[in-house]
């Protein structure tokens, strides 16, 4: 099977096969020793990104909130929260990147906002079928009383997704109730935010990552439909032909095609990728030729680690991406998962959040088969076209911080779940940038997030310069990545039962999933591995780059 993409690449397409570093702000560095990650703590840090070899970063949240959710609860979209800086150390953190030759793309929530933002205060002072609750999703309730919910509509985050405020009326949120579901059917929000695109695009953004990107549009038809718990999946849509009443529909795609015709008036070109968790089908729908230039592959995300399956995901994503023109994404971790680390060390069968509730003990995980699948599974996903995008901290190797004591919990999921579910704080612990130090040099004083004994072991001081290192298996993967830019060109090659063997290009790559070594080519010279090739053979869980022996 050989594909070849549609469209070429090229400077105005520089995202096509970009690899983008997410900074999740609050853990990556804190320049002022409040504990907390900060603009200006990118910006000192940001010579570790570009020694790296990335392209661009994307910075979740950053602007004013409550922080219910970690910042995306937004109460203003177009400052910076005190807490990590200013409107100018923005400005500077672009300037920088810039400098440095770093795109940078920003989080956009356009889904729901904090109910301490102006509109959701003013609605909450307004009366029932006011302009200012028509920005929202008020609905009376059901039974004699409206004592009852408009819906059996059930929260992401646990519980259902209504909550009745005093004068009996009900609003909507997907996620915590601080977090109110802004009503797209209203003219004000789309036009609100189109002129927050513009605000980030005049200050020199170049793109933006969409959160909830299925999610803005609602059937709000009365009286609203129940779903029976066919939401209770997280960020989870519906099989195609399904009709949900908030995930997914169709009439979604009308917003993104009026941002892109905002995106586009800008030079230099800028992008926007989607967050949609949504079926393979309706996937590329969201990346058609007039609405976004990527969308997250959650399918590569959890995919099993096992040849056969890894193989129908590569099929899938690079087919449905080149039907609309577009590359696929490639995604091992973020900031809502358990790092991929631990994840591949599991049995892959494994309830994580019951894995997580156990501190992560029941089952143990295998921290050194994690870390060798972990490096193969890179080279795996930097050898594919497209974009790759990777979570701040796997290129030093990070596992899951599982045991996070219950008094340190932040994500509200734990305290909506009745302490049940302990959430996403394990893989958002702030950064180890030194072996040693108060906070291994996330910041001059402590950490919002406990860190563990042994994350000085992990630290970037720690890593650089030493061979073998995760740190500089990644460094030479994206330095070796960009000889081989621009020829998008995909083909499968022979393969033994367990291996995956394709070409990109000029590149070959081979990943044994097997429980044995494999043969590698004669004659065809190793320019990188995960892990020691020794007489041409490639152990288990092993990936390698090749030259073609014919080169």
């Amino acid at each position: 099977m050989t594909q070849t993409p549609p469209t070429p690449s090229g400077p105005a397409a520089w995202w096509r096969e970009a690899v983008v570093y997410q900074v999740y702000v609050p853990s990556f560095a804190d320049s002022d020793g409040d504990g907390i990650g900060d603009l200006r703590g990118v910006t000192d840090r940001l010579d570790h990104l570009a020694d790296l070899g990335v392209d661009a970063l994307w910075l979740t949240p950053f602007y004013p909130s409550p922080w219910a959710d970690g910042g995306y609860d937004v109460s203003d979209y177009r400052d910076v929260d005190p807490r990590h800086g200013t409107l100018d150390d923005f400005r500077e953190l672009v300037a920088r990147a810039h400098a440095l030759r770093l795109k940078l793309i920003v989080d956009i929530v356009p889904n729901h906002c904090s109910d301490q933002h102006p509109w959701f205060v003013e609605a909450l002072a307004s009366p029932p079928g006011s302009r200012a609750r028509d920005r929202f999703i008020f609905r009376d309730g059901q039974g004699p009383d409206g004592s009852l919910p408009p819906a059996d509509w059930q929260s992401k985050f646990g519980g259902g997704a209504w909550t009745r405020v005093p004068d009996g009326q009900w609003y909507m949120h997907i996620f915590s109730a601080e977090q109110p579901d802004l009503n797209w059917e209203n003219d004000e929000v789309l036009a609100d935010f189109q002129d927050t695109l513009r605000f980030w695009l005049d200050l020199g953004v170049d793109g933006f990552r969409v959160d909830v990107a299925h999610g803005l549009r609602k059937d709000l038809a009365p009286p609203l439909r129940n779903t029976a718990g066919w939401d209770a999946a997280p960020l989870n849509s519906p099989p195609q032909g399904d009709d949900h009443p908030f995930w997914d529909r169709d009439e979604v795609h009308e917003i993104y095609r009026a941002w892109r015709k905002i995106i586009d008036s800008y030079e230099p070109p800028r992008i926007a990728v989607a967050e949609a968790g949504v079926s393979a089908a309706r996937l590329p729908l969201y990346t058609r030729p007039d609405e976004l230039h990527q969308a997250f592959n959650f399918f590569f995300l959890r995919c099993p680690w096992t040849a056969d399956d890894l193989r129908k995901v590569i099929n899938t994503s690079l087919t449905d991406a080149h039907a609309v023109g577009t590359l696929p994404t490639w995604v091992l971790s973020n900031h809502d998962v358990v790092r991929h680390r631990s994840r591949y060390g599991l049995p892959q069968d494994t309830d994580l959040t019951a894995w997580l509730a156990t501190d992560g003990t029941a089952p143990a995980a295998d921290d050194t088969l994690g870390g060798r699948r972990a490096r193969a599974a890179a080279l795996l996903a930097l050898a594919l076209p497209g974009s790759a995008y990777l979570y701040q901290g796997e290129e030093l190797g990070l596992p899951e911080v599982a045991d996070l004591p219950p008094q340190a919990l932040r994500d509200p999921m734990w305290e909506r779940t009745g302490h049940t579910v302990k959430g996403r704080d394990g893989c958002r612990v702030p950064l180890p940038w030194t072996r040693s130090g108060t906070s291994y040099g996330f910041g001059p004083a402590g950490s919002w997030l406990p860190q563990p004994d042994h994350w000085g072991d992990h630290a970037v001081e720690a890593q650089r310069g030493r061979p073998g290192s995760f740190l500089e298996l990644y460094r030479a993967a994206l330095s070796l990545r960009g000889r081989f830019r621009g020829d998008e060109t995909f083909a499968w090659l022979h393969s033994r039962e367990g291996e995956l063997a394709f070409r990109k290009g000029g590149l070959e790559c081979r990943v044994n999933l097997s429980d044995h070594p494999l043969p590698l080519p004669t004659a065809a010279p190793v320019l990188l591995a995960s892990g020691p090739v020794e007489d041409d053979m490639l152990a288990p869980d092993t990936t390698a780059w090749t030259i073609p022996a014919h080169a």
